[in-house]
């Protein structure tokens, strides 16, 4: 397995974990996709998986039905979709994604939580080379799937890295999942490929992964680093936070 499976394996237990906060999440991202792609879902494959997506996390529709709403709200600001990178403390490169409807105020907070932990917003491009941006799906093994036969058949499509990955619900049953992997561009293709083969799509976005030899720091360190991370992902503004930290064996 490679690098993608590792970097999930790590990330996959940061994930909205308040109910709330995944609501607020996806409704902002479903505005967007709105915004950008319309809102019939058959013409809008991003906002076909946010669907999806939000099914799987228990969204009430009508909390769907308000995000969607919202995107011909004209009395209700626009979301913007925004990317800040910046080095924390002990030389460790950070990428956040916002979606924010004031981005004087979200940068702003962005700036504020680097310098207080002695870290350094820089400017567009000063670490994003150091990341892949991968579209990255998720979907429901219901039964038994081959997964290198569908590997395979996906890497055509621009997929490059097909795994399992078990799953806990929120009744605390564990079922399996399939993560793929592919080139940012090949979103649509592999989506497509997902639905016409009758699979079901449980989730469908996009990651980015570092390509750099990740950092080890000491204990005293992590904690600085976490600090940042945390301070970070707690904004309401930030959909996602990555960075070039290597994750820590406990």
């Amino acid at each position: 397995m490679g690098r993608a499976f590792e970097f999930r394996k790590e990330r996959k237990l940061k994930r909205w974990g308040h109910m709330a906060r995944t609501f607020t999440k996806l409704g902002k991202e479903i505005t967007i996709a709105v915004k950008q792609g319309g809102p019939d879902v058959v013409g809008n494959p991003r906002l076909r998986a946010l669907i999806a997506e939000a099914r799987n996390e228990s969204m009430p529709k009508e909390n769907v039905e308000r995000a969607i709403k919202k995107a011909t709200d004209k009395n209700i600001g626009d979301y913007k979709e925004v990317t800040y990178e910046g080095y924390g403390p002990h030389g460790i490169a950070y990428i956040i994604e916002t979606a924010t409807d004031n981005t004087t105020r979200t940068v702003a907070n962005v700036r504020s939580y680097f310098t207080k932990c002695g870290g350094t917003l820089g400017t567009s491009g000063s670490v994003s080379f150091m990341f892949d941006h991968k579209c990255v799906f998720r979907i429901r093994e219901n039964e038994p799937i081959d997964v290198e036969e569908l590997e395979l058949n996906l890497i055509d499509f621009g997929a490059d890295e097909v795994f399992e990955e078990e799953q806990e619900e929120q009744d605390g049953s564990i079922k399996k999942d399939i993560v793929i992997y592919g080139a940012y561009e090949a979103y649509g293709a592999i989506q497509k490929f997902i639905e016409d083969n009758g699979y079901e799509l449980v989730s469908g976005g996009f990651e980015r992964l570092p390509n750099v030899d990740l950092k080890e720091v000491s204990p005293e360190e992590r904690t600085d680093l976490d600090k940042l991370t945390e301070l970070l992902e707690n904004d309401e503004d930030v959909s996602n936070v990555y960075n070039t930290l290597k994750p820590s064996e406990e």
